[in-house]
Formats: C-alpha cells, sequence, structure tokens
C-alpha cells in the first residue's frame, strides 16, 4: 500500500518575491494571496508592498494583452485597484516600507491612474456607476499625487468620473469635476454639453452662455457645440437666431446623423416638417434602421399628409381636380411612408401606447384591415 499526501502551499514571502523576480506574476500573485490571509504575515508592511508590487506589474501585463487583442478578457480585472489599497495600506503601515527593485508607495501610487482609468471607464460602460466613482476616485487621487502628471489625461479622468456622479444623481459634484476637466485641459466636447445639460437643470443662463462660450473657444470648429447652441437659443426663447444659425450649419453637422436627428428636432418644435423631413431622410441614409430616426420620420411624413390632404382639400372647393389630384396622391405617399416608419418603430417599441395610438389613425385613413388587429391591441392594454 502506497498512501500519498498533498501538502497545502505554505505563505512565504520569499517565494512570492521570487516569483516576482522572475516575472511570473500570477504564481506571485497566488503566493502573496496566501500572505495577506496568514495572521503573521499579514500584520507586516513588507507583505502588502509586496502584494502593490505584483498587483501593479500584473494589471500592467493584462492591460498590454488587452491593447494588442481588443477581445482579451482580462483575467485579473481588479489587479490594478488591489495595487492602489495595497500601497495604501503599506504606507499606513510603515512610511519608509521598501523592497529590492521594487516601486515604494510613494513611486507606486503616482503611476496607477491609467490603469485604473481604464478599468473605472469599462465599469462605467457596464452602467455599474457606484463600482466606477469608486475606481475613479483613487484614480484621481494617483493622478494628483505628482504635478504635473507622468502622462496629462486632458481632463478625460475628471470627465468620467463626473459622468458616474450624474449617474448617480450627485449632479452638483458632478459640475464641479465637468469644470475641472475644462480646467485639465480637455478638448472632448461631451464635457461642455454635460454641464450645459447640468446648468439647463438649474435654469442657468448665466452659466450655459459662459460655458458655451469657453467651448467655442477651446474647439472653434467642433460641430456639437455648434448644435449646442442653437439649442441655447431656443431655451432661452431667441428662435430669430436659432434660425439663423439653422440656415448657416457647417458641413461637419452634415457629417453626423445624431446632430442632423437634434437640428430636425428643433424644425419639427416649428412645425417645419418639409426641412425637417429633408434632414431626417439624410440621416437615415447614414444610419439605417435607427429607432429614434424613424420615429422622427413617422412624424414629419404623418403631418406632411395631413398638409398635403388640407390642400388637396382646397383645391378641389376651387374645382381645381388635377392639381388637387397631385396634392392627393402625395398626401397618401406620405401616409404610406409615416405607416412604415411607426411599424418598425412598433416592432421594437411594441408596448408603446403612443405609437399604437398613431398606427390606428393611420390605419382607419388608409381603411386598412391592419386596423382592427391595432385596435385589439390597444383595448388589451388599457385595461
Amino acid at each position: 500500500m502506497f498512501s500519498c499526501t498533498v501538502m497545502a502551499q505554505k505563505a512565504s514571502l520569499t517565494k512570492a518575491y521570487n516569483f516576482f523576480y522572475d516575472k511570473d506574476f500570477v504564481k506571485a500573485k497566488e503566493t502573496i494571496d496566501l500572505c495577506t490571509q496568514d495572521e503573521k504575515l499579514a500584520q507586516k508592511a513588507q507583505t502588502w508592498l509586496y502584494k502593490a508590487n505584483i498587483y501593479f506589474y500584473l494589471a500592467n501585463d493584462e492591460y498590454d494583452a488587452k491593447r494588442d487583442n481588443q477581445a482579451y478578457q482580462p483575467l485579473f480585472p481588479d489587479a490594478a485597484e488591489e495595487a492602489f489599497d495595497a500601497f495604501t495600506k503599506a504606507k499606513e503601515m510603515n512610511k519608509n516600507v521598501e523592497g529590492f527593485e521594487m516601486l515604494s508607495p510613494n513611486e507606486g501610487l503616482p503611476k496607477l491612474y491609467a490603469l485604473l482609468l481604464v478599468h473605472g471607464v469599462d465599469e462605467l460602460i457596464d452602467g455599474k456607476y457606484e463600482i466606477a466613482k469608486r475606481i475613479l476616485e483613487k484614480a484621481i487621487i494617483s493622478y494628483e499625487l505628482v504635478k504635473p502628471p507622468q502622462f496629462p489625461l486632458n481632463g478625460e479622468l475628471y470627465y468620467y468620473y463626473a459622468y458616474a456622479l450624474e449617474m448617480l444623481s450627485e449632479n452638483e459634484k458632478a459640475t464641479t469635476y465637468y469644470n475641472k476637466a475644462i480646467t485639465d485641459g480637455s478638448t472632448n466636447g461631451n464635457v461642455y454639453l454635460r454641464l450645459i445639460e447640468n446648468y439647463k437643470k438649474e435654469n442657468n443662463t448665466a452659466k450655459i452662455k459662459e460655458i458655451l462660450n469657453a467651448g467655442k473657444k477651446a474647439l472653434p470648429n467642433n460641430p456639437t457645440l455648434y448644435v449646442s447652441e442653437i439649442d441655447y437659443c431656443y431655451f432661452i426663447g431667441d428662435k430669430e437666431t436659432a434660425h439663423q444659425l439653422m440656415e448657416k450649419l457647417p458641413a461637419s453637422v452634415f457629417e453626423n446623423a445624431d446632430l442632423l436627428v437634434n437640428v430636425a428636432n428643433f424644425y419639427i418644435l416649428d412645425t417645419n416638417y418639409t426641412k425637417a423631413y429633408d434632414l431626417l431622410k439624410k440621416a437615415n441614409q447614414m444610419t439605417p434602421n435607427n429607432f429614434v430616426i424613424f420615429y422622427n420620420l413617422g412624424v414629419c411624413a404623418y403631418y406632411l399628409s395631413e398638409d398635403n390632404f388640407k390642400k388637396a382639400n382646397d383645391l378641389d372647393v376651387k374645382g381645381d381636380k388635377s392639381n388637387a389630384m397631385i396634392y392627393k396622391t402625395k398626401s397618401e405617399n406620405f401616409l404610406l411612408e409615416a405607416q412604415n416608419c411607426f411599424e418598425r418603430v412598433h416592432q421594437t417599441e411594441p408596448k408603446d401606447i403612443n405609437v399604437m395610438y398613431t398606427l390606428r389613425s393611420i390605419y382607419a385613413r388608409l381603411q386598412s384591415p391592419k386596423y382592427e388587429e391595432i385596435d385589439a391591441k390597444i383595448k388589451a392594454a388599457e385595461q
């Protein structure tokens, strides 16, 4: 009979360091994790310094792998934050702690902000705003430890942190950090747009104007800010200036489907459905199958159908039958287009009662057999 025993791996700082020295950071991580769980070793500042360095280089390896292959899924996504916490703990336990060929806390902490930013943004994209906020706060601490920082981020770190705050309804604090992003040299138009939106909530027109002017000065050719100025004019009721700006749209606006939709919405507010329709057609060519574009196109086509129907009736009354028929045909074509748009919207949002009401109205005008089906859906939804 032979007996086999498996010895539990023993916590060893020396072993962890040797793996680190050999640049085998995965095995170093496994070993240092045992050390931090050991009652005696966890009381040593050097244990946490080792962990900080191992996790720091592990995070760098993960970042390099992701940069080389966007499909790469990090095995240790929290490594940068773990490194930050370990450096902080090591420094709290012994501000003079050091290790051979290792970064001290004062050296390591200021080097973490880029890695923390990447991790924080990943969490932000996933909608994990509380986690993103926590990570980005640590990134800011790291970023601000050395001035000027080794690699300036030009406001991006403050922007993403502010956005996380805004998503958590901490709007006042978000405003502070959007402004810090500008001070940090941001060239991101979204920084100015988010600030403008926040000041709109406060009805602070003076601040909106100030941020608009700052944005136009910093980013003179930014089409988003151009459209934002039109929005500001509508906000303060200055439609005359808004219309002047809309008639002089820069070419860059016509290269952006989202901006075309925004400008089209201004024309819809003015009930100028023809101009709105033309812009939405251009936007639809750029980004086909877009829910918002289809909805707005449907609205414009519906009202253009009504306008042409009224013109046809007026001409009928005057006895101009031939021209009346031209407008009746236009009316029907617009109505069929509205039907197509709202049906596609209904496929995406089958429970939107307003879309169903509009479709019922269209089907009634077209005397479509689909009327009964949509009417039944509406009655079921209203119960």
